[in-house]
């Protein structure tokens, strides 16, 4: 008799707790991309305590204490822009570190379904301690470090030429010291026609175990891109600017047969990573196109924010997912390159997905139906009838970007 109580006990005790579960949270009816997980359906999506709690079909949700309703809308991982520059500040003389050229990411981030951004080397080893006060440590959104291999940081001009200021050494201390909020070393600008900044850069993320992104490109003629790509890099290094076309810089499309030159598919194939970085003058129609028409896709969609490319051409990443769309990505393939494959490229696979147990950075879209025109920094256009909206953003399991009030009650933050 006892026996047979306590199996009751502890059968339907459980049972009846589960029945009056209450969540923080429930997105009902929106369609789910989550591609670690490969999900790709209508599904609910329940957060508890600031984690995603359960990811399923008809979640009950009478006793959530907010419900979003995300029917006809697109519901994706926070997402991840690993090229942007956030080291906002007053010098007026200086580019992108402490300076106006770069951007405080929470007014830029979450009103575009951006939970997680990683800075492409605003600053360097004597920088970095400031950034991370200022920015790192004040902001809604994540955000995480490219250390620049210029101990400075984006300065600018002479400063970012400077190979005695590129210590490896040094680089990779400050990288292993602050291993949550730095992913990896940026080489940027340099213009001499030689591998020292190359070389540096590559041997400081070797001895932090972190990947190198180059924005490669400067000197006069261009150095090869694909002695870069297989005696420079390595396996999870990152070329962004990947769809540049520029006089100093190497293309990956040859401007002649407009075709993806072959040793740049067989990078790819090897583990270079090829990343959009779009920018002020940094992405060209006549680029993406025929590599995406070929086939060849951007391993990560990225923005290269900051107030010298937000209001021309590249304006925020969901236009930049859009004219992917439109140039003929799938969206399944657009979501995976901005959330899922830039977390594997930062080795922060925490990140990217809607697995149970993780934090809920969550982002919702509306997939608009119209006419709608697309253009690059050489004004050359092209027309689409497919744009990216983001209706709402939720960071660390609380709303804090709501465009049309879909969440009930509104309460942000």
């Amino acid at each position: 008799m006892f026996k047979n109580f306590f199996l009751v006990f502890i059968v339907i005790i459980p049972a009846m707790f589960s029945w009056s579960q209450s969540y923080s949270l429930v997105i009902k009816d929106g369609h789910v991309i989550d591609p670690k997980n490969n999900i790709d359906a209508v599904m609910d999506v329940a957060i508890v305590d600031g984690k995603i709690v359960e990811v399923a079909k008809n979640i009950d949700a009478s006793k959530a204490k907010q419900i979003v309703d995300a029917k006809g809308l697109y519901v994706t991982p926070g997402l991840i822009d690993i090229h942007t520059h956030n080291f906002a500040g007053t010098n007026a003389d200086q580019y992108l570190m402490n300076a106006p050229g770069g951007l405080p990411p929470d007014g830029f981030t979450l009103r575009n379904g951006v939970t997680t951004v990683a800075d492409a080397g605003s600053s360097g080893w004597k920088t970095f301690p400031l950034f991370k006060q200022n920015i790192i440590d004040k902001s809604t959104t994540r955000v995480l470090a490219f250390l620049n291999i210029v101990g400075e940081g984006m300065r600018g001009g002479s400063w970012e030429q400077n190979t005695n200021d590129m210590d490896a050494k040094l680089t990779a201390n400050v990288a292993k010291a602050n291993k949550k909020d730095v992913v990896g070393i940026k080489l940027a600008h340099f213009e001499g026609h030689d591998w020292i900044a190359a070389d540096r850069a590559a041997e400081a993320g070797r001895l932090a175990n972190i990947p190198v992104m180059v924005d490669f490109g400067g000197a006069t003629p261009p150095l090869s891109i694909e002695e870069l790509f297989f005696k420079h890099l390595r396996k999870g290094d990152i070329f962004t600017h990947c769809f540049a076309q520029l006089a100093t810089r190497e293309s990956i499309v040859d401007t002649n047969t407009k075709k993806i030159k072959p040793f740049v598919i067989e990078a790819q194939k090897n583990g270079i990573v090829f990343d959009v970085g779009y920018g002020g003058i940094s992405f060209s129609f006549s680029q993406a196109i025929p590599a995406i028409q070929s086939g060849f896709y951007p391993n990560s969609i990225s923005t290269d924010l900051h107030t010298g490319s937000m209001n021309a051409a590249m304006k925020d990443l969901p236009n930049v997912m859009s004219k992917f769309l439109n140039m003929g990505m799938d969206i399944q393939s657009v979501i995976k390159a901005t959330t899922w494959n830039p977390a594997q490229e930062i080795q922060r696979p925490e990140l990217g997905n809607l697995s149970v147990g993780t934090e809920a950075d969550v982002a919702i879209f509306d997939l608009r139906e119209g006419n709608f025109g697309f253009f690059d920094y050489t004004g050359y256009k092209i027309k689409g009838n497919k744009k990216l909206e983001c209706e709402l953003t939720i960071r660390a399991g609380k709303i804090v970007y709501d465009l049309n009030g879909i969440a009930d009650p509104v309460v942000l933050k």
